[in-house]
């Protein structure tokens, strides 16, 4: 049995309500948040049942905000080519994709001068910023990273900081690392995708300021559950670089954002070398463009850039409380809930980290995370992730070499998914599986699965497993 850490589960506050019942401990996670494209989605169960789907994978992929989906029809008549079109729809979308650089600078509270490039995803924006740091200048980086701010930044000089099993400590690393001087860039995390914790970004900008370097933010998982200040009053510990992605934004249509300061993009190697990106080509050179368009060479993503824009209006326009109840609830109930079972252990990084966005990781003693996930999907109808993550170097440090399982949610989900979810692990220890699994291509399915796919989806067999990086997402 794993206790809950209290660090991380918070006092919830049970004296809400009038009425002659007692109100339910986890009142505010009952419903989501916001409406999501799929929340009533019906998922078959091996056996012909069915139930609805409880998504709780928000971490890889969150849904579309029914807001967002809504904005998508209304713009999706006017999309046409921007920036050089004379047409009404292209000048309306022209409109559309400029405008959206300022609502994406807002939600993050950027600097007025700070570059809003868009992007495919986060992993797109942190392989931008490495053509743009300075040359000779290391980047330095924790071992905690998702592979999409750790890869990037191994083809130029670097160094890497192993994490202390203390936040405290962890930052003294980092401190002594970077008095070693050389240090340009220090990449990090706001919120692991692996566990969830959050870091002291402000703390972590102050000593990369201290020391001369800057400091980029992978926001993936962080912008979808928190506030976030890049210019911070103007303070040591603003941010110079934030990257995040729609779709984990619950913008799901393939865009992805790099804001930051102007002066290393502009000087940086263009990302692309294409139409769009140049202000003069001869024959044998080129005059590259500033600002943006230098990154954003072929027809950019529109439609992504617009519907990240509008979940960002959407996110920003939550009561900050209400949005943290809400989730701080649901972890709350996961985490006893996962306490109470024999031989589930939640794993976290630091023995005093104190905040925690909506992501759970766990493991369930002699049960492969693989095999826990089919038996979820097929016998529960709960979605949540298995294996590493791609954070390779974490979960071996976790002793998860061969991976672990995460469960993550939002502002879509409700406490019934995270009961469903318990129910589920609880019946698997106590009463051991209720079908037979084999494993197909690397991934464990139902041995004899009957569950159909809508009738436009393919549904190949022997394809479970075709592409083993699903499993590390």
């Amino acid at each position: 049995m794993s206790p809950v850490p209290p660090s991380l589960l918070p006092a919830v506050d049970t004296a809400v309500g009038t009425s002659a019942a007692p109100p339910h401990r986890y009142a505010d996670a009952l419903e989501p948040l916001l409406a999501v494209v799929g929340a009533d989605l019906r998922a078959p169960l091996v056996g012909g049942d069915e139930v609805r789907y409880a998504n709780l994978d928000y971490a890889a992929s969150a849904p579309s905000l029914a807001a967002v989906a809504d904005h998508l029809t209304d713009v999706l008549p006017f999309y046409a080519s921007v920036h050089r079109g004379a047409g009404y729809a292209s000048q309306i979308s022209t409109s559309l994709y400029e405008n959206a650089r300022g609502t994406v600078r807002r939600f993050v509270r950027a600097r007025p001068d700070d570059a809003v490039v868009f992007t495919r995803n986060t992993t797109d924006s942190l392989n931008l910023l490495a053509g743009c740091v300075p040359a000779g200048s290391e980047v330095l980086y924790l071992d905690i990273e998702h592979h999409a701010n750790l890869l990037p930044w191994q083809a130029r000089p670097h160094r890497s900081v192993v994490a202390a099993p203390s936040l405290a400590e962890t930052l003294e690393r980092v401190r002594i690392s970077l008095s070693d001087g050389g240090v340009g860039l220090l990449a990090v995390t706001g919120a692991s995708n692996v566990t969830g914790e959050v870091l002291p970004i402000a703390e972590l900008a102050a000593i990369a300021h201290e020391h001369g370097a800057r400091i980029v933010v992978d926001a993936a998982q962080l912008a979808p559950h928190r506030r976030i200040d890049m210019a911070a009053a103007g303070t040591s510990g603003e941010i110079d670089y934030l990257a995040f992605s729609g779709h984990k934004l619950y913008a799901p249509f393939g865009s992805g954002v790099l804001v930051g300061r102007a002066d290393w993009l502009d000087a940086g190697t263009p990302h692309l070398a294409g139409g769009g990106a140049v202000r003069e080509v001869r024959l044998d050179a080129v005059t590259w463009a500033d600002g943006p368009a230098r990154h954003e060479a072929g027809s950019p993503n529109v439609l992504g850039a617009a519907t990240l824009a509008r979940a960002a209006e959407v996110l920003g326009s939550l009561d900050e409380a209400a949005w943290q109840r809400h989730e701080q609830q649901l972890r709350a109930a996961l985490l006893e809930g996962l306490a109470e079972i024999d031989g589930v252990t939640v794993h976290r990084l630091f023995d005093d980290s104190k905040e925690a966005i909506g992501v759970v990781n766990f493991s369930v003693a002699g049960h492969d995370a693989g095999l826990v996930a089919a038996c979820l999907s097929a016998e529960h109808g709960v979605g949540l992730r298995d294996g590493r993550f791609c954070a390779h170097p974490l979960l071996k440090r976790l002793g998860l070499p061969s991976g672990s399982l995460r469960a993550s949610f939002g502002v879509g989900s409700r406490l019934e998914d995270v009961e469903r979810l318990v129910a589920g692990v609880r019946g698997l220890v106590e009463d051991g599986l209720g079908i037979d699994y084999a494993v197909d291509a690397g991934r464990w399915v139902p041995a004899h699965d009957s569950r159909p796919f809508p009738a436009w989806a393919p549904n190949t067999p022997g394809t479970a497993g075709a592409a083993p990086c699903l499993t590390d997402s």
